[in-house]
């Protein structure tokens, strides 16, 4: 008999309990007493399990089914764990039944623990916050020593070569949070931490091997623990990227699924079509939406099967084990409308349930806002028009928006220029909530932003006002503030990724002290970070309603109103100087005359003309 009893993974052993023994293993690894549904379903491995039968006795926890695995070191079992259930170690048992004689073979001690934190108590994010995306490879190498990892396929660290490994890690942004902080981000989202043992390209996260064990070349569960405590103690958040649609390529499912049907098509092997407007479209054809929904993202990630009920449950309780474990801020959904759309809304609206208060987000990369508002749910309103509880999705549409606003020329019908943007916040009135969408200048997935405003500072600078003014919750990519590029290798994944420079012992340049930044870089940066601080006061931007200007010859104005305190972007785009009466905006300004400039709280009196100067912009406030 193996008998499991709880302990750590490696060094985090005792601090966080789980099911494990040599040859059997649970997932999740532990779970809690006082959850609102009552089920928890257990995916336990070991040699030749499958022919087992499983058994419990332990007071309010019981047996609801057993599924044998396809695979035969596989078993699923699901227990029903009531009110009456107490912390403990609940003694799962496995024995094989052989000629009339029943012989155990596992027993395994599952850890069942009280929850720290009330579930209402995680709150998620919203219009108050910004949001910094770090890929954590490239922002700073805080252990050196986890850098190669012994049995980890790829062993290969070189800074040099854009696809390799260069180690960033946990504690490089632990080390790095005053920084942060100091920038005015208010939440922090990695890109994914969890294991992605394959054999090159692992550096970026979301080709996961393991859903329960932290990548060790980022460091331990404890670290990402102690990450999410830092940021909590300092009235930050932790946004969790989560993968539902597909999982790297050496993930022990690909050569021993649970149960069959648990991966999409894997012979032949067939890729998506990426045709995300099949779940809206519709006059959709059956043959698209499989296509799309259960074609592989790429060669190198399975698609999991969400329709399976038996992947949904397990997807489900992962995210609220991290949830849970790391008492997270927020979840960000990658690849959304690639999962089906059975499995979006179960796993939406479970999470919502448990969480009433979290914030899910989800990446569903289309420029129609008619595609991305079909997703977004809103609170009162049971489920969104797609299916499912998702309350914010990121907004492209406004990122495409200001990009082409900023850099196309305008044109006598209006679609180019200003007009441009004018015409993509008018969409507003497709979304339930506009004030939760993610908005942001670029992500890593895409050009940095600087290169996309052809490098122009006067842009960049455009940018920063209207992502600190515009509705919604503001997303920064690390490196936007010291103005990083990648025009050199466009569209080139492992160059948009670039290091944080000062990163790394031995950088000759730090942007985190300002060592060797150029006179524009150390502006920008000195200038988002005013921006987002001031932002951070502002309640008429993170609650208010929003009001806006058609644009007259390239000048835009927006304005974010409260009942107490106003905020007014300017934006002159043309070449030349323009001149405003206040009284032209007193929809806004309500007779008020003396205004401040942000982020310097300058006085600027309105009584005579405001004179706008060419290619700039002015955000002006009044002080409730």
């Amino acid at each position: 008999m193996l008998c499991a009893s709880a302990w750590g993974w490696g060094h985090d052993k005792g601090k966080y309990p789980h099911s494990h023994a040599s040859g059997v293993t649970a997932e999740p690894p532990n779970w809690w007493i006082g959850m609102r549904r009552p089920h928890l379903q257990l995916l336990v491995e070991a040699p030749g399990i499958a022919a087992t039968q499983a058994s419990v006795t332990y007071p309010g926890v019981r047996i609801d089914s057993v599924i044998p695995g396809e695979h035969p070191d596989c078993i699923i079992v699901h227990l029903q764990i009531s009110a009456e259930a107490k912390p403990g170690q609940v003694p799962l048992k496995f024995s094989i039944l052989a000629k009339g004689k029943s012989t155990l073979l596992y027993e395994l001690n599952y850890p069942l623990m009280a929850r720290t934190a009330s579930p209402d108590s995680l709150k998620g994010f919203d219009a108050s916050d910004v949001v910094c995306l770090i890929t954590p490879d490239r922002f700073a190498n805080g252990n050196p020593g986890n850098d190669r990892v012994a049995g980890m396929r790829e062993q290969e660290v070189d800074r040099s070569k854009p696809y390799a490994r260069h180690g960033g890690d946990i504690q490089g942004m632990i080390d790095r949070l005053d920084y942060l902080q100091s920038m005015g981000f208010t939440a922090l989202w990695p890109q994914p931490m969890l294991e992605n043992d394959m054999p090159e390209a692992s550096y970026h996260g979301y080709a996961i091997t393991h859903h329960y064990r932290v990548d060790p070349r980022f460091g331990s569960l404890n670290d990402y623990v102690a990450l999410s405590d830092s940021l909590r103690a300092r009235h930050m958040k932790l946004i969790f990227d989560g993968v539902l649609n597909h999982i790297g390529r050496e993930h022990r499912w690909v050569q021993k699924p649970p149960l069959k049907g648990w991966i999409n098509r894997k012979s032949p092997l067939e890729i998506s079509n990426h045709r995300r407007t099949v779940h809206h479209d519709p006059y959709a054809s059956r043959a698209d939406y499989r296509h799309m929904t259960q074609g592989w993202f790429v060669e190198s990630m399975p698609d999991l099967n969400g329709g399976h009920p038996e992947v949904a449950t397990y997807l489900i309780q992962h995210s609220i084990w991290w949830i849970e474990t790391l008492r997270l801020g927020g979840i960000r959904q990658d690849t959304y409308s690639y999962s089906d759309s059975s499995l979006l809304s179960k796993w939406s609206c479970r999470i919502m349930e448990e969480y009433p208060r979290m914030s899910l987000v989800g990446e569903e990369w289309s420029l129609n806002p008619l595609i991305t508002s079909r997703w977004q749910a809103y609170p009162g309103i049971r489920r969104a028009p797609a299916g499912g509880c998702l309350g914010s999705v990121m907004d492209f549409p406004l990122q495409a928006g200001l990009v082409s606003a900023l850099t196309a020329p305008a044109r006598p019908d209006f679609s180019e220029g200003m007009a441009r943007l004018y015409e993509t916040l008018a969409n507003d009135f497709i979304y339930q909530n506009p004030r939760q969408l993610m908005v942001f200048g670029d992500n890593h997935d895409m050009d940095r932003i600087f290169t996309q405003l052809n490098e122009d500072t006067a842009l960049m600078f455009m940018a920063i006002n209207y992502l600190s003014v515009v509705r919604g919750v503001p997303q920064w990519y690390y490196g936007s503030e010291i103005l990083a590029s990648s025009s050199h290798a466009r569209g080139h994944h492992g160059y948009i990724r670039s290091d944080f420079p000062g990163g790394w012992k031995g950088d000759a340049v730090d942007a985190f002290t300002g060592l060797g930044l150029t006179p524009a870089q150390k502006r920008t940066q000195s200038y988002m970070g005013a921006m987002l601080r001031w932002r951070a006061q502002q309640a008429s931007i993170h609650y208010g309603g929003t009001l806006h200007f058609a644009p007259d010859d390239e000048l835009y104005v927006m304005a974010r109103t409260a009942r107490r305190g106003q905020v007014l972007l300017i934006i002159n785009r043309s070449k030349r100087v323009r001149s405003l009466q206040a009284a032209e905006y007193d929809e806004v300004l309500r007779g008020q005359r003396l205004l401040q400039r942000a982020p310097s709280g300058e006085g600027v009196d309105w009584s005579q003309p405001l004179n706008i100067g060419p290619m700039s912009s002015v955000v002006l406030y009044v002080n409730p």
